[in-house]
This record gives structure tokens, C-alpha cells and sequence, in this order.
């Protein structure tokens, strides 16, 4: 008795567990965030010299990114994989929003900044603050970055996260983008979004 007793209720945990795997439950090919308590406080000032916030995103899928614009190699390539993205996703690209966040407030000005974003797409937004406001915000979205020293005191680079991080248009974070996921997939994802799943 005991034995179907028991036999029962793993039955039901395992129906349980499976419900969110269901066909009514989004597919997702990118990790899923949705319920993430975190990814919240992003306020810096943007490469027209704007200050912004996650907020004003809303209605659209926002991607946000880590990184420095002399960045050898992650950033430039997730930044043209996300234009990559946007053109895949064609009239739906318009609901699509990149955010670049610089991690290296010493070098990465507002000029700069803007120079660099605008060349991959020129809705991409790049964000920036001081010291003191990068690290808050990194720290709420569990990123990395160290500085890590060059030949002279100006040509050091810096170690960072090198995931993205996707909001639904009602400004939830639900995705985590591993580097090198292919466009094709975090298009899936986005259209899913953009969809309202």
C-alpha cells in the first residue's frame, strides 16, 4: 500500500514538474531568466549625453551588453551578431532595442561611445557612467570585469561577462545569451517574445 502510495505522488511530482515543459510553455533555445530577481538598476547616461533606464524601453525586447569598445573581440562580434539579429528579424527588428553598457568609464567617453555603437546598427544605444555607477550596475546584473594591465598605463584591457542578458517588452528579464549563440536562435527567442510569451 505503501509502495503505490509512494509510487503516486512521484507520479504526480513528475506530471507537476513537467507542466512548465508543456506546449504551452515557450520554447526558448537561450537560458531561461524569467522570474530573476535581479537585472533591475540600470541608469546611466547614454552617447547623446541622455540620461536612461530600462523603463523607457518598454513595448520592446531589450538586449543588454557588457563590454568596452577596444574590445579585441567579444563585443564587436555580439554587437554584429545583434544587428545580425535585427535584420533577421525584419519588420519586428523595429521592437528590438541593444544596450551597451562600458565597462571602461575611463576610456569610453560619450564620443566614443557614440562612434562606436551607430557603427553597427544606428538604433544601438551605448551606455555609460563613472566608476562608482558601473560597478553598481554590473553588480546588479551579476557581471563581471577587472582591468587587466597592458605595456603602458593607457593599453591595459579588461576581463567582463561576456553574456547578454534579453527583457521581455514588459521589461522582465528572461533570457541569458551565451557569446557565440548564433543569430537564428536569439531571433527565435525575441520573436517569441515580441509575441508575448
Amino acid at each position: 500500500m505503501m509502495g503505490r502510495i509512494a509510487a503516486g505522488l512521484l507520479a504526480a511530482a513528475l506530471v507537476v514538474s513537467l507542466a512548465g515543459c508543456g506546449p504551452g510553455a515557450p520554447q526558448f533555445k537561450n537560458t531561461d531568466l524569467t522570474g530573476a530577481d535581479y537585472g533591475k538598476a540600470l541608469r546611466l547616461t547614454d552617447h547623446t549625453g541622455r540620461m536612461r533606464s530600462l523603463e523607457e524601453f518598454k513595448g520592446s525586447a531589450v538586449v543588454v551588453f557588457f563590454g568596452f569598445t577596444q574590445c579585441p573581440d567579444v563585443c564587436p562580434t555580439t554587437l554584429a551578431g545583434m544587428k545580425a539579429v535585427k535584420q533577421q528579424l525584419g519588420e519586428d527588428g523595429k521592437r528590438m532595442q541593444v544596450l551597451f553598457v562600458s565597462v571602461d568609464p575611463e576610456r569610453d567617453t560619450q564620443e566614443l561611445l557614440s562612434q562606436y555603437v551607430t557603427a553597427f546598427d544606428a538604433s544601438f544605444v551605448g551606455l555609460r557612467g563613472d566608476a562608482e555607477a558601473t560597478a553598481r550596475v554590473a553588480k546588479d546584473f551579476k557581471v563581471f570585469y577587472q582591468k587587466v594591465p597592458g605595456a603602458t598605463p593607457h593599453t591595459y584591457t579588461v576581463d567582463h561577462s561576456a553574456g547578454s542578458y534579453v527583457f521581455d517588452p514588459a521589461g522582465r528579464l528572461r533570457l541569458y545569451v551565451r557569446h557565440g549563440q548564433s543569430p537564428d536562435a536569439i531571433a527565435h527567442d525575441i520573436e517569441l517574445l515580441l509575441a508575448g510569451q
